[in-house]
């Protein structure tokens, strides 16, 4: 185990946390894959009855890493295409996870971390945390979390948050659903304990098909979800080496608005 994240197991919880404080616990490419490699391992133990995911630090996690959107800027559509798909395991691998999950949602969550949330069986979060799907301010779209974002609040809001890119509090992530509960957070631990003490009281094998059960009735499948996140791995890595794309990702790195921002004295970018 690495820096990138830190598991504690006792009596039968996995507590996984991002270990990047320094970073608001940021993805990169190194994260993704200690991330993904962990939770693998977890759904094989038969030892861990459920999983706890948060972050170390103020923010439960800040979506992408500031040195690996730099370096993705410049990289081809094929290794942007590359990139999105393990990002898109990581997402598939919570989401189908046979254990209960829960997001211990300790502080603000952006694009990535947004994801992760929706991913997990129940989302408690403190009541100071905001969220955002910010991707379109760069000319990008959550494509990859999509399936995942709109499963958990619905088609109607995920429009609104994805094209509109406005940050929202635990307040309005609780009426959409992207919250199941908010709480103090000095409260927090105590509701994830009490959610875990409920938990302990069922079946392993019915949890598990339980969760499955619910999956499958709304469509969801690993299989089709494969299917889905290569054609979103597809469109996220067209989007990042587009003029539009390109032009946002520099004006971000460059903490500037981008050319297309209509109420900087710029004319808007010609679409493709």
């Amino acid at each position: 185990m690495t820096q990138a994240i830190r598991l504690e197991t006792a009596a039968g919880v996995a507590r996984l946390s991002l270990a990047r404080p320094a970073l608001h616990n940021a993805f990169d490419d190194a994260l993704i894959a200690e991330l993904t490699a962990a939770l693998e391992a977890l759904d094989a133990d038969p030892t861990v009855r459920a999983v706890v995911l948060g972050g170390d630090g103020a923010t439960f996690s800040a979506g992408a890493d500031l040195h690996w959107m730099r370096r993705m800027a410049a990289a081809s559509e094929q290794e942007n295409r590359d990139d999105s798909l393990r990002l898109a395991k990581l997402m598939r691998t919570l989401n189908f996870l046979s254990k209960p999950t829960i997001a211990r949602v300790n502080g603000s969550a952006y694009g990535g971390g947004v994801g992760l949330v929706a991913c997990c069986d129940l989302a408690i979060g403190v009541d100071t945390a905001k969220f955002s799907l910010s991707e379109v301010k760069l000319g990008l779209v959550p494509a990859v979390i999509s399936p995942y974002v709109i499963a958990a609040i619905g088609p109607r809001h995920a429009r609104r948050l994805f094209t509109g890119a406005e940050v929202i509090d635990a307040a309005e992530a609780h009426r959409i659903g992207l919250l199941h509960e908010v709480t103090a957070a000095a409260d927090l631990d105590a509701t994830v304990d009490r959610a875990l003490h409920f938990w302990r009281k069922g079946g392993p094998v019915a949890q598990r098909e339980a969760k499955q059960l619910a999956l499958r009735m709304a469509g969801f499948a690993p299989e089709t979800a494969a299917i889905t996140d290569a054609a979103n791995a597809a469109l996220i890595a067209r989007l990042r080496v587009s003029p539009e794309g390109q032009e946002g990702l520099s004006a971000f790195l460059a903490k500037r608005p981008p050319a297309w921002t209509l109420d900087n004295g710029s004319k808007p970018m010609k679409a493709d």
